[in-house]
């Protein structure tokens, strides 16, 4: 798991929500937690590039006393990322959130494969799903 992503940040997660329709075919996605007021409505998007998904949590959930808001896990892309700039800051590699959008589960941190870590120039097809170890 990420340093930033415990599993008790996804214990109460039951569904994931793409907002784009074509998710697999991205190579990666970026992954966060961000705070919002909310436990199953898109939430706000703040960042430079464009909401993919989300996370949704259950009845359980509750919100930080301090700040009434939930920690729940948003997918996105950034502008530089491979799938608008094939050519560009990550042709190969990809950023350190970034996670293989087919391996993500509600409850479940989504793993570094082949093709998100590589990307489709450098990665032979028969390798493009498999994990890669955690480091």
């Amino acid at each position: 798991m990420s340093a930033l992503i415990g599993p008790e940040d996804l214990a109460h997660e039951i569904d994931i929500v793409w907002v784009v329709p074509d998710v697999d075919e991205l190579d990666y996605v970026r992954q966060a937690l961000d705070r919002v007021r909310g436990r199953r409505t898109a939430p706000p998007f703040h960042r430079d590039g464009r909401l993919v998904g989300y996370a949704i949590l259950g009845k359980e959930a509750k919100p930080s006393r301090a700040s009434g808001t939930y920690l729940r896990r948003v997918f996105w892309v950034a502008p530089h990322d491979r799938d608008s700039a094939p050519a560009g800051l990550y042709k190969s590699g990809a950023p350190s959130e970034a996670v293989d959008p087919r391996t993500v589960e509600p409850g479940v941190e989504g793993s570094k494969t082949v093709r998100s870590q590589a990307g489709p120039p450098s990665a032979l097809p028969e390798q493009r799903g498999m994990v890669l170890p955690s480091a």
